[in-house]
């Protein structure tokens, strides 16, 4: 987590005012509500993330239909 911080450039004191920042706008009781809506869109996110990765390896798996009624 800490190479994620430096990666955007974010040392502890700018962190320190986003999540003040954070707690004057929402307040205390609306901070953990959004971090659980939060979640579960994540959540609901990556499962669908992973359903479609499935999905296109079921594909890729698949012998190819052959077509015995080709007119011709």
């Amino acid at each position: 987590m800490f190479s994620t911080v430096l990666l955007f450039g974010l040392g502890a004191p700018e962190i320190v005012v986003i999540v003040l920042v954070v707690l004057l706008l929402f307040g205390g009781r609306k901070i953990p509500e959004l971090m659980k809506g939060l979640g579960s869109g994540i959540r609901e996110f990556n499962k669908a993330k992973n359903e479609v990765s499935e999905q296109i390896k079921e594909g890729i798996n698949e012998e190819p239909k052959k077509d015995d009624n080709k007119s011709g």
